[in-house]
């Protein structure tokens, strides 16, 4: 009997350490998705398709100092035609979605 508590008690502590680390991981994984093809791993947007579409340097310091949350929240959600052409994610993703990817983005600066 002690031997079944004990490995309730394992498999319960090795459930509850991977929902904390798949919460910790959604923006990571979503910007691996649907970010790194043009603004590239290091949001620098130094990857081909990020020079072709004009993609946006998400590591600037300067850019990061200028652009407020919600127009971050803005850009990915309705996407940018101004700058270059990048598509909305709103149909995609969903509100919590886009802000961990902010935040995210905040982290991306240099």
């Amino acid at each position: 009997m002690r031997t079944f508590i004990v490995l309730l008690i394992v498999i319960a502590f090795a459930a509850n350490a991977s929902a904390v680390s798949q919460r910790a991981r959604p923006a990571d994984q979503l910007y691996r998705r649907y970010c790194t093809s043009c603004h590239g791993a290091d949001g620098k947007a130094q990857t081909s398709k990020g020079k072709f579409n004009h993609a946006r340097n998400l590591s600037d310091p300067k850019w990061q100092a200028d652009a407020s949350d919600a127009r971050i929240f803005n850009s990915i959600m309705n996407g940018r035609n101004e700058r270059g052409n990048m598509p909305p994610f709103g149909n995609k993703l969903k509100e919590k979605e886009i802000d961990s990817l902010v935040e995210l983005v905040r982290r991306l600066k240099g």
